[in-house]
């Protein structure tokens, strides 16, 4: 590998990646085929939400290293089946090793769930959480550039909060923001990948 400036670097196949994407493969792959890429449907924007609720207090590679089983102890994070769970559901999942089990973030994600169905009369989680796109965004030229939260993010986890969900804190929200395309934090020069359509849901 090589540097391309102090905050990329160049991997063996020529692309240069910022620092904590370019060299455990985990992360490399999520960089280069998801993060960053719309997701505009119900389930992505939940899946999504919720393991960045999880991932408070822990690297992000350890939520990506357990996401497979994430995704079967939630039910692939569908919203009424989630919604659906009970006290029962909560103890399984409190004795899942495939998950992070915090009792407050499973709880919080169950009660999110509930509360994104409700959503779904004035419009849906999706649309809600896209609407606090930027107007303007001024694009990175450093990682110093890049905040850790704005007025944006920080409107949306009002907006959410009032909505009845929890673990949705500004830096949170912003990182959702970063991951489902809704900013673009790519540094200049850096390699992205191309979606394959207007949505990226999985």
């Amino acid at each position: 590998m090589s540097s391309a400036g102090a905050e990329l670097i160049v991997g063996s196949d020529g692309r240069a990646r910022p620092r904590w994407a370019a060299t455990d493969p985990l992360l490399r792959d999520y960089y280069d085929t998801e993060w960053g890429l719309p997701v505009t449907d119900e389930r992505g924007v939940f899946e999504r939400l919720s393991l960045e609720a999880f991932q408070a207090g822990l690297s992000w590679r350890t939520i990506l290293a357990r996401r497979p089983g994430f995704r079967a102890a939630f039910a692939d994070f569908e919203v009424d089946a989630v919604a659906a769970f009970d006290e029962s559901d909560v103890a399984r999942l409190l004795a899942d090793e495939r998950i992070i089990r915090q009792r407050r973030k499973i709880e919080a994600t169950v009660r999110n769930a509930r509360a994104a169905a409700a959503m779904r009369d004035t419009g849906g989680l999706a649309a809600f959480v896209w609407s606090f796109r930027p107007s303007t965004w001024d694009a990175p030229l450093t990682l110093h550039d890049i905040p850790t939260q704005t007025a944006e993010s920080r409107a949306l986890a009002d907006g959410l909060r009032a909505q009845g969900f929890s673990f949705v804190g500004p830096t949170t929200m912003f990182a959702l923001m970063e991951a489902i395309g809704i900013v673009d934090t790519h540094l200049p020069g850096a390699h992205r990948p191309v979606a394959a359509g207007d949505a990226h849901g999985s």
